[in-house]
């Protein structure tokens, strides 16, 4: 009997009964993560991983589409089947989803165990069941998740002036992530630009899962189920990118179906730079440095590098393990405190590393240098964001944004432009791209309500289960 392994962290997780039987590991119910099946409870019964007090004054005995708007933050939100609102509570601003209290707890119990592997997605709050009206009527439950700052779903992003390849980088961001979940064995089975957000990330963008209700974990994907996963979301973009298009919100020249195929195209080549074994002989041994930078370079850190040799000795097999995205970011972290994504975190190592030579500071210790940067440089700038935009835009990338403005000053003016300067012309030329127009960010909602569907069947995806894949890893008792 093959032994399985499970990610250690996943034994934390609420959703998650491991049983160590002759040092075999099992899950509950017939699948990965098991939905309850209790039955409604008769009172309001709020589960919740944020000890937030005011999550008990909301007004749980009315449908979230009547909720007040002195309660609600008018944020764009994206396309769902569901009721979906952005509601403030406290000094927090939660998305609370309206569906059936078994979707609800498996959706929470699964984004749980996503947040302990340190997976891109959306952090969980509560379930609220047990709803009804003052009449009585029951009501659905409630799924509760953090709102996460400055990000944004795609039709908000097209709604703005963005570059022409803004279809291609947001794609690169999707392809990232679909790569990064079936890595951890996290089959998606709804992959679309509608249940994902997207953070600005330098130039390019980084995408966060919003919407796992058809998701499964397991120890491992098949081919089988990773290529479902790939077919379902090109066919998924290339209808979403159409209905763009058909809105005039798409630039005329993209081609649909170009960029439905580029996901495929870009999963598979990071899949293959990620999990692929190498070959060298011997006196090659420097191609594994190679190796390791380059998955470096592509912002994932190499944990353990499993080598085996032919029979004769002649060859010497390489095989990865990577841990995880975010190799940059978390050197950032370690030096300065910042938390950011992997490309602003690249840039801003980047302008470290800038600072240290133009203070001929090459032989001080590094940690020392990134705080005198944060202190003379991070710090300044970005305590110039208005107080308009501080919602708007992350520092990091106001920063990284900053001195792109300054490298295209100076290039005009043919000399060195400084900083306080660049940061005055970017926030009077630049930085209001930012702001949505208020009758635009109605469209766009009303626009997502249009989706809305208040019936049970469209919870269930009949296009495929999983366990009826013959590869497929099912794990019972």
């Amino acid at each position: 009997m093959e032994r399985i392994e499970i990610d250690p962290r996943l034994t934390q997780a609420t959703s998650v009964n491991v049983n160590n039987v002759n040092g075999y590991a099992s899950l509950a119910g017939a699948g990965p993560v098991s939905a309850s099946t209790n039955e409604s409870p008769k009172a309001l019964r709020i589960t919740a991983a944020s000890s937030n007090p005011k999550m008990f004054t909301l007004p749980w005995h009315e449908p979230l589409s009547t909720w007040p708007d002195d309660l609600l933050a008018n944020l764009p939100r994206g396309i769902s089947r569901h009721v979906v609102r952005f509601v403030r509570v406290g000094n927090e601003v939660y998305a609370m989803k309206e569906i059936t209290q078994s979707v609800a707890e498996r959706e929470y119990e699964l984004l749980r165990q996503l947040e302990k592997i340190d997976v891109p997605s959306v952090k969980p709050i509560a379930v609220v069941t047990g709803r009804h009206t003052k009449d009585g009527e029951p009501l659905e439950a409630m799924l509760v998740t953090q709102h996460l700052k400055f990000s944004l779903p795609y039709r908000a992003l097209f709604a703005r002036n963005l570059r022409e390849d803004t279809a291609d980088r947001l794609i690169d961001a999707l392809a990232v992530l679909l790569v990064r979940l079936h890595l951890v064995g996290f089959y998606w089975g709804d992959v679309s630009l509608s249940n994902v957000l997207f953070l600005r990330d330098a130039d390019s963008f980084a995408a966060v899962l919003v919407d796992a209700e058809t998701g499964e974990l397991y120890p491992t994907l098949t081919n089988g189920q990773r290529e479902y996963d790939i077919d379902l979301a090109r066919t998924n973009i290339i209808g979403e990118l159409m209905d763009l298009s058909s809105g005039k919100l798409l630039p005329d020249q993209v081609d649909e179906v170009e960029v439905g195929n580029r996901l495929v195209d870009r999963y598979h080549s990071l899949w293959s730079a990620l999990t692929d074994v190498e070959s060298f002989s011997p006196d090659e041994m420097w191609k594994i440095e190679k190796r390791v930078n380059m998955l470096n370079d592509l912002g994932f850190d190499v944990d353990e590098l499993e080598m085996n040799t032919d029979e004769d000795g002649n060859r010497v097999r390489v095989r990865p393990r990577v841990v995880d995205a975010g190799y940059a970011s978390r050197k950032l972290l370690r030096l300065t405190g910042l938390d950011v994504q992997e490309n602003q975190a690249r840039r801003l190592l980047n302008d470290l590393d800038a600072y240290r030579a133009s203070t001929w500071r090459q032989g001080e210790d590094l940690e020392i240098v990134a705080t005198d940067w944060m202190r003379e440089v991070f710090e300044p700038t970005v305590r110039m964001i208005p107080a308009e935009y501080r919602s708007q835009i992350e520092p990091a990338q106001f920063f990284h944004e900053v001195l792109t403005h300054r490298w295209y000053l100076a290039e005009q003016v043919g000399h060195d432009v400084p900083m306080a300067q660049a940061v005055a012309s970017y926030i009077e030329n630049a930085l209001p791209q930012y702001k949505i127009d208020s009758k635009v960010m109605e469209a766009i909602n009303e626009d997502a309500d249009s989706g809305v569907v208040d019936d049970e069947s469209t919870y269930d995806d009949d296009d495929y289960n999983p366990e009826d894949d013959p590869d497929a890893a099912v794990w019972s008792h």
